[in-house]
C-alpha cells in the first residue's frame, strides 16, 4: 500500500508515541524523514534516531523520544505543507512559532533545516512542519 504523506505519518507516529509515553517509536526510513529527524535531534526535541535494515532495500528508523520531568519535550508537532497544499515561504515572511520558543522545519535548496538556520543563511523554502 502506498502512502500519500510519509512525513505526516512520521509526525503522527511521534505525536502518538509521546501521548502513550513510549521511549521509542519506529517508522519506515526515507531520506526526507532522516533529514527532519536530524533537525529535531540538533534542536533537542528527540534524543536520537537510528537506521536499521530489515532486509535489503527496506529500512526503518527507530526514534528515541525525549521527556523532561515526565512530560514530552514536543508539546505540539504539526504538518504545514501537505501533498495537496504546498506552502512556500520567503525567509522574511516566515513567522516565529510560539514567539520563538518553537521551530519551523524548512526544505530549502541547501537542505532540510530549522528556521533559525535558514535565517542565518538567508534562504527560504517549503515549510514542512512546526514544532513547539
Amino acid at each position: 500500500m502506498s502512502m500519500t504523506d510519509p512525513l505526516g505519518d512520521l509526525l503522527t507516529r511521534i505525536r502518538n508515541g509521546q501521548r502513550a509515553n513510549k521511549s521509542t517509536v519506529v517508522s519506515p526510513a526515507s531520506s526526507l524523514r532522516a533529514n527532519v529527524l536530524e533537525v529535531l535531534k540538533r534542536e533537542g526535541y528527540i534524543r536520537g534516531y537510528a537506521r536499521s535494515e530489515l532486509r535489503p532495500g527496506v529500512a526503518q528508523l527507530s526514534i528515541e523520544l525525549k521527556y523532561h520531568e515526565g512530560q514530552p519535550v514536543i508539546r505540539e508537532i504539526s504538518r504545514v505543507s501537505t501533498p495537496g497544499r504546498r506552502v512556500y515561504s520567503k525567509i522574511a515572511d516566515l513567522r516565529r512559532v510560539a514567539n520563538g520558543l518553537g521551530i519551523t522545519i524548512l526544505s530549502t535548496p541547501r537542505g532540510v533545516m530549522s528556521d533559525t538556520e535558514a535565517r542565518t543563511q538567508n534562504v527560504g523554502g517549503e515549510v514542512l512542519c512546526e514544532v513547539f
